[in-house]
């Protein structure tokens, strides 16, 4: 079995909406198409629940997707632009029981979600592909904690919108 993470393509951001509102920029479009090659023509398919991540997968599969919202991304329901978004990030990572920012999730409350959402998935589905649509916070964090590690930063840092994490669950 092989759990792909595909991290959404890159939103219209609106500075006056959280995040979690935003939708998938069309704009996008051609590189969520390209990822279709990297993914498996066979397997289950789940999505975060919100737009910019259902919309990114209703452009990857004509499979029936469920959507989960245990998937959804690391809470940060602050708005404005944030130019130190990166350290901001990197502080949530560095103190996990801790929100970064005003209105954010700790990171610790996220990875339990995520995980929590994604056991019964995996179980329902051993020795199958799985492909989950949703968030670069998230997927790193379950990442980790699927291969019992510390969260990969600079993976984290390089992931593209969008982009896909392939790990072999334990």
């Amino acid at each position: 079995m092989t759990l792909h993470l595909v991290r959404h393509g890159r939103p219209r951001a609106d500075w006056s909406r959280p995040a979690h509102e935003w939708p998938l920029d069309p704009a996008s479009y051609d590189d969520v198409w390209a990822l279709r090659q990297r993914l498996p023509s066979t397997s289950a398919w789940y999505s975060s629940p919100e737009p910019k991540a259902v919309e990114t997968t209703q452009l990857l599969t004509d499979a029936a997707v469920g959507i989960v919202d245990g998937l959804r991304e690391h809470v940060r329901d602050a708005t404005g632009h944030l130019d130190d978004f990166t350290d901001v990030v990197r502080r949530a990572f560095d103190q996990p029981d801790r929100a970064a920012h005003p209105g954010w999730e700790p990171l610790a409350a996220c990875r339990e979600r995520v995980v929590r959402a994604v056991e019964p998935l995996l179980a329902a589905h051993a020795g199958e592909d799985v492909v989950l649509v949703g968030h670069g916070t998230a997927w790193t964090l379950l990442a980790a904690a699927l291969r019992d590690e510390e969260p990969d930063l600079d993976r984290w840092a390089a992931l593209q919108m969008p982009d896909v994490i392939c790990v072999e669950p334990r």
